[in-house]
């Protein structure tokens, strides 16, 4: 039996360096689970680590991809097979079959659909542990990057928890009408001003942009503020201290290191009824050999669907 996978054998633009290769699937190993992938997302975190942006802890020949959701096909328990799971890190997603250790798979519930389920890991659960790490109950929320999937959830998931008002900063104006219809203030990228202002009056920001956005939000935020910083889609780092405020740094796979495995699945039992109640962009799916096509939407500037690869 082969194995149909996205590589990286060496770092660059991902539309440059994939390839689509396959390979004999291996001897079964004890103490995995064999998954048969159905659905894995495109996400920023699947492709910046392919540029090499973090070459000191991620390097090639890899397989890309963080999650996604699959079937377990082979274990040595019977009770797995049949599971559908989220097949979490291991290996690569961006392949038809993945190995996973049996304490990283999450069980997916069968009111959970595939779709849902294959982005239920990594904006979502960022999304959530941000909040209950830095409450916004009663407080004003700036969130950037807002037309983005975590950033929506950050928007969605405070207003829930009780922010008394929720700015967005977005960059294509195709994201203005939904910011509208989620009653998120709509902050233009290019409105330095704005954003300034916007800046002075919040008590919390979540930023994933970077750059010059957070380096002119933190010149502004008053000194109680908290500025949490959880990703850098500029490219281009920034200073983390500003005139009163130093920035706080949050990425998911430093709260997995030091989470005892029962305790970080015990989470996907209040996320997943959470994401049952969560409005999120329409899925567009692309066969794995599709793969071009679905950075292509990727790349799109404001685009409404999230791509999903079908394996």
């Amino acid at each position: 039996m082969e194995n149909s996978a996205l590589w990286f054998r060496q770092f660059g633009e991902p539309e440059q360096v994939l390839t689509l290769e396959q390979t004999p699937l291996g001897p079964f190993i004890p103490g995995t689970l064999r998954v048969r992938m159905h659905y894995a997302p495109l996400n920023p975190s699947d492709l910046i680590p392919i540029t090499g942006a973090y070459r000191h802890r991620v390097f090639p020949p890899r397989i890309a991809g963080y999650e996604g959701v699959g079937i377990v096909e082979q274990a040595d328990l019977p009770e797995w097979i049949g599971q559908r799971v989220l097949p979490l890190r291991g290996e690569g997603t961006w392949q038809r079959w993945v190995d996973c250790p049996i304490q990283w798979a999450v069980p997916v519930p069968d009111n959970i659909p595939n779709e849902l389920a294959a982005r239920g890991y990594i904006n979502p659960l960022a999304a959530w542990l941000m909040l209950k790490k830095w409450s916004v109950v009663g407080k004003s929320v700036l969130v950037t990057a807002a037309g983005s999937t975590c950033a929506g959830l950050l928007a969605q998931w405070a207003k829930k928890q009780g922010a008394t008002e929720v700015y967005g900063v977005y960059r294509s104006a195709q994201h203005l009408p939904a910011l509208v219809k989620s009653g998120i203030i709509p902050l233009n990228m290019n409105d330095g001003h704005g954003i300034a202002d916007a800046a002075a009056r919040v008590e919390v920001v979540y930023d994933a942009v970077g750059g010059e956005l957070a380096t002119l939000m933190l010149d502004h935020l008053n000194p109680q503020a908290a500025l949490i910083s959880y990703g850098l889609l500029s490219g281009k780092a920034f200073s983390p201290r500003g005139k009163n405020v130093t920035a706080r740094r949050f990425h998911l796979r430093d709260t997995l290191a030091v989470t005892p495995v029962e305790e970080w699945q015990g989470w996907f039992i209040s996320l997943w009824e959470l994401l049952l109640q969560t409005q999120q962009p329409e899925v567009a799916v692309y066969a794995l050999e599709e793969w071009r096509q679905a950075l292509a939407l990727f790349r799109e500037p404001g685009r409404q669907r999230k791509p999903l690869l079908s394996l």
